[in-house]
Formats: C-alpha cells, structure tokens, sequence
C-alpha cells in the first residue's frame, strides 16, 4: 500500500503548511468526476475524516457531452452511497458546446451544491499535471505572471466559499497507484483521448514529448515555477493595492474616477500595470487584457487634454493635468 502511505502523508503535510486550506470541523463538498484523480482525493479525504471532523458531500455535474454521462453519475453516486458519503448532482439541462461554457456552468453548479450543504470548501482532485497544463496552456496564449501561476492551493468562488486543491503536489501515476491499491472503480471518460480539446493534446502528446527529450522532471519543474510565480503575483498584488489607501493619487467617482499621473509614473513599471489593472477593473465590461492597460500608460508621458483611444463599452481615459481621468460615457 505505497500510494495510499504516500498521499495520506502528502494530504497530512499539506494540510500542516496550508493551516487554512482544510480546517477541522468544516463541511467539504468534493468535486467528483468518476475519474482517478477525483476518487482518490474522495477516498483520501474519507481517510482522514475522522481525524479532523469534516462532514463530506460528493459533488458531481453531469454535462450531457456523452451518451453516457448519466450511468457516469450513476457509477459516483454508487461509489458514494457504498463510502456512506453524502450525494448530489446537478445535470445540464442542455448539452454545453464548449469547455469554457462547460467550465463556467460547472462551477456555477459546484457554488450551487455547496450553498444547499452549507459547504464553505469546495474541494477538487487537480494534480501536479493540471498545474502543469494550465501553466503551458496559458504560456501559449501569451498570459503574464498571473495566468501562469493560476492554478494554486485555493481561490475565492464567493466571499463564503473557496475552491481547494489539496492533490498539486501529487501526480497522475500516484492517483492511479492509489486507486488500484485500494480497488476503486474508476470511471473511464472516453472525452480524455478526445485530441480536439487542446488540454488533451498538451496531455497526451506535448508534455510527454517535452519529457522525453528536455527534462524527464518537467512536471516537478514546472510545477516550482508556478508555485514561485505565485508567490511574486501575491506581492506585487498587495503592493499595488496599497497605491490605492493614499487619497491623494486617487480618487474614486461614480462619473469621473481619476488616477494622480505622477504618482502612477512614480511607480516600478511592473506596478503601474498592476495599478492600472486593478483601477480599470472596476470599470470596464470585459476583462482587463494587456492592450487596456498599455493604451492607458500611455498617457503618463502624453500631453495635457491628450485622449486615449476608446476602450470597449464606449470609455476613455484622458490627461487633465495633474490627473488621468477615465470617462465613462
């Protein structure tokens, strides 16, 4: 019984160094597919239950991608009924078209169940190879810092519930060693080998091939790189925020909201994009991407009354001498 040894005391010592990831006492609701990274976590947690005095709920969303996907539920809530594991499901009432749709209805379902179960913990089976993943994943779409290091113990779903990821230090080999070992049924979902998704293919075929012939430890690497990544995208973060508690180079207006220039310009540039970042989050309708912020710096070295080109949702940003002002229109 290596695995199941090795991952107790891995789920041990993550717990000891994250004292808040899974505290004692609390309801989890664990996000379960029916495949080995989900049911080893499931089991693991079952494991240690009765140390910390958790009361579980098995989640599971079922997508209506495959002809299949209600014996999938099925075969959970059998596993489920059999671990004396409390049991909920959420099912698309239409099939979803896309991974991000899919992504997105998921989670939405995930806060759904947790709020019936008065779950504060959202608990997920992502493994050293989903950091891994996300990390390229996002390298190819040109993310910065903070699309690198996504991926991480745990973020906020609401302000009562987070997410957690207690298996990031755990790999495939050893969910599957773990399963075995303790006779588990996993759920084969035939959408894995499916190369149209591109996280399949970075799976199947591209990390592989980087293992093979770059580092055959580029799952632990990459891993560390995330990890670190993390930890500067916290700092830079906080630091950034702290622009905001100085009321002289800000000031907050439903009509003209303004940022002081010279303060802005003060700053190490990896700040200011930060900074810019943060303040134009709260205005603009889309997601705040790297042109937004560079159109908006922009106008630290530009003449008084220059204009920026409009960003979508019709607003602008203009110099008025001390101040950048954004308008909304």
């Amino acid at each position: 019984m290596k695995f199941t040894k090795r991952l107790r005391a891995e789920l041990n010592a993550v717990i000891r160094s994250h004292p808040d990831l899974l505290p004692q006492n609390t309801n989890l609701l664990i996000a379960v597919s029916g495949g080995q990274d989900s049911l080893c976590l499931a089991k693991l947690l079952l494991m240690q239950q009765e140390k910390y005095n958790w009361n579980l709920t098995i989640a599971h969303c079922d997508h209506q991608w495959r002809s299949d996907s209600s014996v999938n539920a099925e075969h959970v809530e059998k596993i489920a009924r059999e671990w004396g594991i409390n049991f909920c499901l959420r099912t698309a009432e239409t099939p979803l078209t896309s991974e991000a749709s899919a992504r997105a209805w998921r989670y939405a379902m995930l806060v759904e169940m947790a709020k019936a179960n008065n779950c504060a913990y959202v608990v997920t089976g992502h493994t050293r190879g989903d950091r891994v993943e996300t990390l390229l994943y996002n390298l190819m779409r040109g993310s910065g810092a903070d699309g690198l290091a996504s991926l991480n113990w745990r973020r906020s779903l609401t302000d009562e519930i987070n997410l957690v990821r207690p298996l990031l230090n755990v790999s495939r080999h050893e969910t599957l060693g773990f399963c075995n070992e303790n006779q588990i049924p996993i759920w084969e979902d035939s959408t894995n080998q499916n190369l149209d998704y591109k996280r399949n293919r970075l799976r199947l075929e591209t990390i592989p091939y980087l293992q093979a012939h770059f580092n055959p430890q580029l799952e632990t690497a990459i891993a560390q790189t995330s990890e670190l990544l993390h930890d500067d995208v916290i700092y830079l973060e906080n630091q950034a925020s702290r622009f905001f508690e100085d009321e002289i180079s800000v000031i907050w207006n439903d009509q003209a909201p303004c940022l002081h220039r010279q303060r802005l310009q003060d700053q190490p540039l990896a700040l200011q994009r930060r900074i810019v970042r943060q303040f134009l989050s709260r205005y603009l309708i889309h997601q705040v991407n790297f042109e937004d912020i560079e159109r908006f710096l922009g106008l630290l070295t530009a003449q008084n009354r220059s204009q920026s080109s409009p960003f979508k949702g019709n607003i602008s940003a203009f110099v008025e001498h001390p101040w950048i002002i954004l308008k909304i229109n």
